[in-house]
Formats: structure tokens, sequence, C-alpha cells
């Protein structure tokens, strides 16, 4: 090979190599944030899984078999695809209850009174005893093993974020930690895009999370008119890197995640 060859060959070498070295985790990280995903209308699922592949980093979904702008719903086999993609990859999967079931407060004899959003029950306030709520947790899991192979993680998160001591108690019973999401690890995508626009929801965000903080955004919203993920995500991560952050999976290995912002 004639010597000019040889260089232009070990410039192109190494210019591969930066971006690469640019695109994935800081090596000597001195922190660690965790992103997670809900389900929500899966409009930005795609655009989602894209950057972060491109970006190399994981991060910790939370599923319920809620209806996506496709009018599918996310966990029917038309989504198998996706799940078995991102499972591929080493993301991290946890329940969020299959029918996007909502805490309305505590009942009597360590019961609790939910409200579904989808499925049969939808709309309906019942009372939900320990083995109602654990089969609302665990019917996710099941799910997800015939749609991938795989179990979920053993944590799951309240829709909402709504919960009391006896509905966490419940999903302990049931063998899943229930994981919440750090007030500055709030990202906005469910607020209105008029009141709280993109570039506001970005700073913040790169400006506020901490070490050790769980982020919580969604797979599409029906309601805001300004998608959050093709604007914000990639950005926030590549601003987290340059802070130093290494980006970790769920469940943590101490329990501190509990904490959320409403």
């Amino acid at each position: 090979m004639k010597y000019k060859q040889l260089i232009h060959l070990t410039a192109v070498i190494l210019m591969a190599g930066f971006v690469s070295a640019a695109n994935a985790q800081t090596v000597g990280c001195n922190k660690t944030v965790y992103l997670t995903f809900d389900t929500g209308n899966m409009s930005v699922a795609e655009k989602v899984a894209e950057i972060l592949k491109r970006q190399e980093v994981k991060a910790t979904f939370f599923l319920a078999n809620e209806k996506t702008f496709r009018g599918d719903f996310a966990l029917d086999d038309s989504w198998k695809v996706y799940w078995q993609k991102l499972a591929k990859e080493g993301q991290h999967f946890g329940s969020h209850t299959y029918d996007h079931t909502y805490f309305i407060k505590d009942g009597p004899k360590g019961e609790v009174f939910e409200k579904s959003q989808f499925g049969p029950k939808a709309g309906m306030t019942m009372l939900y005893n320990e083995a109602m709520m654990c089969k609302e947790i665990r019917n996710v899991d099941l799910r997800f093993v015939e749609l991938t192979g795989q179990p979920l993680q053993k944590i799951w998160r309240a829709p909402g974020g709504k919960t009391s001591p006896t509905l966490i108690r419940m999903g302990d019973m049931c063998g899943y930690q229930h994981i919440g999401w750090a007030p500055t690890g709030f990202l906005g995508d469910e607020l209105n895009s008029d009141k709280h626009p993109n570039n506001v929801l970005l700073e913040k965000a790169s400006r506020e999370i901490k070490d050790g903080d769980i982020t919580m955004a969604h797979l599409g919203i029906w309601s805001r008119k300004d998608p959050w993920a093709p604007a914000v995500l990639e950005q926030l991560i590549v601003s987290l890197k340059d802070r130093g952050f290494c980006f970790g999976v769920l469940p943590k290995s101490h329990k501190n995640s509990s904490n959320q912002s409403k």
C-alpha cells in the first residue's frame, strides 16, 4: 500500500473511532441517571428506540396494554417485533399494570380502590384485594414472556405515580418492587407544549438532573401537540453525557427509587 493511502486509511479509522466514542457512554463517568419510559400512546416509540440505539444507552420501560396511535394496543401481537428488538438490545422492562389501572384511595381490610383506563372494566372504580392487584401487575409479565420469550424485571410502576403504603405493600407481596421517579426526573412530556415548550423542558432537565435520579417520560402522549422525544431526548442524553453521567437500568442495587413528583 502506498504511503499516502496508508495515511488516509489511518485517518478514516481514527475518525470512526472518535464518532463511536462520542456516541458511547462516557467511560470515566462518575454519576448515574436512570431513563425510564411508560407506554403512553406509542407515537414516538420507534423514535425513542432509534435514539437509544444511536447513543448506545440503556433505559427501563414500564408496559401497560394502552391504546396506541395506530388504534391497536401496546401489548398486541402487532407490537411484538418492537418489544423483541428492545429486549435483544438489553433494555429493561417492568409492569405498568395491564389495564393502566389507577390507584384511587385505600379501602377497608387492607384493600385499595382502583380504576382501570382500558380493558373490560375501564372507567369502573373497584375494590382490589392483594390477589387481584397482583394479577393486574403480573399479567404484563406473562404477556411479555409470550411476546419476547423473557420475563420482566421484578419491578412495577403505578399509573400516574399514585400510590399508598398499602398499594406498595401489595406489589412487594407479589414480588414486584415499585419504582417511581425523582422530582427533577419528571421530564414534562405530558405537559401543555404551549406553556412548557421543548426548549424549556430540555434546559431544565439538562441542568437539574442529579446523580442517582430516575427520569420519567412516555412513548407518546395524546395531549401534547409538539412531541417531546424527537426534540428533547437525544439532546438531553448528550448533555448528561457531557456532565459525566452513565445510564443505568432498573432495579437499582439499593432501594431509594420510590420518590415521585406527584
